[in-house]
């Protein structure tokens, strides 16, 4: 059974294109929803890939109203075959997971994507060991200086309640009870 998806994202736009196309394709079902393509959870794609199951496909007409990213597209299509379902894109032959030859390019792609987080990953953790080495301190910066830092301390040790000192400084009293 193939079950058609169809996406806009605005009420401005329409939606009318797209499900004369899925109906062509011979989608016996079209879920439409109204959400940006850039927002990772859609409900109603969300539920529709709940509703696939073996022998079932989830149609699109192009891409991008499926996904805005290849890790989001990867993401979408492992839960769709996590199913036992297959996927298919009208405008892009290629993207089929109904064919072997669309299966081995998904995987390839998938792949390459996998192992371009891993280049970022690396090179982000590079950076900050550099920049750590250099003496860059990491996090947010203090709120209260070292000097008003000591002023907490001894006034904390007079007796001075952790809610006033914060009054008194204007940090939140979280910010004075983690001062040791």
């Amino acid at each position: 059974m193939k079950i058609g998806y169809a996406r806009k994202s605005t009420t401005n736009q329409s939606l009318d294109g797209q499900v004369d196309q899925l109906r062509l394709a011979g989608c016996s079902r079209i879920v439409e929803e109204t959400a940006s393509g850039a927002a990772s959870d859609r409900p109603a794609l969300r539920k529709l890939i709940q509703e696939l199951g073996p022998g079932s496909a989830l149609v699109v007409i192009r891409l991008d109203r499926l996904a805005r990213s290849t890790i989001d597209l990867l993401t979408i299509l492992k839960s769709v075959a996590d199913r036992g379902a297959s996927f298919v894109s009208l405008q892009e032959s290629w993207a089929d997971t109904t064919t072997a030859a669309g299966r081995l390019i998904l995987t390839v792609i998938g792949g390459l994507a996998e192992f371009e987080r891993e280049l970022i990953k690396s090179r982000t953790s590079e950076g900050r060991e550099r920049a750590k080495a250099r003496g860059v301190r990491m996090g947010r910066k203090h709120k209260l200086t070292p000097h008003q830092q000591a002023e907490v301390r001894k006034r904390k040790a007079e007796g001075q309640s952790v809610r006033e000192l914060g009054r008194s400084y204007n940090v939140s009293a979280n910010t004075i009870s983690r001062i040791k």
